[in-house]
């Protein structure tokens, strides 16, 4: 007599099987890669990769960043909790004259699900060129030792100068060059950035005025690479060398800066109402002088910079850009709390939470930015597929 064992099958086991067939097949992708650029990280797009039309790209890069994360990790995707490890950049084929390639960037919410295409990320421009020659985007002379990309950033219409070694016919990444806020080093990657005032508002000074008010509280607006207001700490009550966590655990400085940043949004033409400034732009920070910062031995003046309403450890790129400028404006605040005297004659020297940063700068007789050079680093850390749900 035999035995046979029936094997009945187990409904759950069924459904399990079943969900998890979906959620394969649910599974979207395209190719991609990760970059650092400067003190920043983001998800790098080939534009051909991506729809044709741009307002498709949304959902791609929350899913791709994990956005919005109501707990602020970002765990389920590349994004990193913070404003400066949110970002994605796409390049492809250029649209303008004057460069090899188009770069457009995108700022995520990290708990929100805004995506923001209405700035430029300083930091993120040092990667694009090692982007573009690695991703074959851009004719690399295997013979070459550098390169010098010439990039359009679509969001500000403003073109950007890369220049960086080259080994084996990628974009090199060892070098002896630091920078404030990332350790170890890397190679150097120069940044011109050519005419770089008048980036959204098509003004230096959008409001027309160096000094301005909001909240009975002074302020400079500024565009050039990106539109910022300047205030002073003092005028805040607040210590210019706060910590980024101090500046986030103070009563009610967020919000009382995120109020001026708004109104100046509005003043500068960038929105018709407090509510309708993007979370982006303007940038806002708060300056102080070296002279009673312990922080401000060799430096011509401090700032602690706010970029999608969190303090930055380090200044963007963009923001630093600006100061140049208007530390350079008589009667600005933040020519208020700047040095007379230069400590390096190459340009502005500007304190930041993390370190500080030289800004070459080259200024016209108006006293407007001609030319800017700041030197930066990147990396790539993965190319591949990425996924999202």
């Amino acid at each position: 007599m035999f035995s046979r064992t029936i094997r009945r099958s187990n409904p759950i086991s069924q459904s399990l099987r079943h969900a998890s067939s979906r959620s394969r097949a649910s599974q979207n992708s395209l190719p991609a890669a990760y970059y650092r650029g400067g003190t920043s990280r983001a998800v790098f797009f080939n534009r051909a990769d991506l729809p044709h039309d741009q307002r498709e790209w949304a959902p791609i890069f929350r899913g791709v960043i994990g956005s919005p994360d109501p707990y602020g990790r970002q765990l389920d995707g590349l994004g990193g909790g913070i404003s400066s490890l949110s970002k994605v950049c796409v390049v492809g084929t250029a649209t303008h004259p004057a460069a090899d390639v188009d770069y457009t960037f995108a700022a995520l919410g990290v708990k929100n699900d805004e995506v923001d295409f209405s700035s430029n990320c300083g930091n993120m421009v040092s990667a694009v060129g090692p982007y573009a020659a690695d991703a074959g985007l851009f004719d690399v002379n295997h013979e070459a030792e550098s390169a010098v990309v010439r990039i359009h950033n679509t969001n500000t219409g403003k073109i950007i100068h890369a220049t960086f070694p080259l080994a084996e016919g990628e974009a090199a990444a060892r070098g002896e060059l630091a920078i404030d806020g990332v350790a170890g080093t890397a190679a150097p990657i120069k940044l011109d950035f050519v005419d770089p005032a008048g980036s959204r508002t098509g003004k230096m000074l959008p409001t027309g005025a160096v000094k301005d008010v909001f909240d009975g509280v002074k302020a400079t607006c500024v565009d050039v690479a990106n539109p910022c207001v300047f205030v002073r700490a003092e005028d805040l009550g607040v210590e210019g060398t706060l910590t980024p966590d101090e500046i986030t655990s103070a009563p009610g400085l967020l919000d009382r800066l995120d109020s001026i940043r708004r109104q100046a949004g509005v003043a500068m033409g960038l929105a018709k109402s407090p509510e309708e400034v993007p979370g982006s732009v303007p940038k806002i920070g708060m300056v102080s002088s070296s002279r009673n910062a312990s922080d401000g031995r060799g430096v011509d003046l401090v700032v602690r910079a706010l970029s999608v309403g969190q303090p930055h450890k380090a200044v963007p790129i963009t923001v630093a850009l600006a100061l140049a400028t208007a530390a350079r404006l008589p009667g600005s605040t933040v020519a208020e709390v700047t040095n007379s005297v230069p400590v390096d004659p190459a340009g502005i020297t500007i304190g930041h939470a993390s370190g500080n940063i030289l800004v070459g700068a080259t200024f016209g007789a108006d006293g407007g930015l001609e030319f800017a050079t700041v030197f930066r680093t990147a990396r790539r850390l993965f190319e591949g597929k990425i996924f999202w749900k």
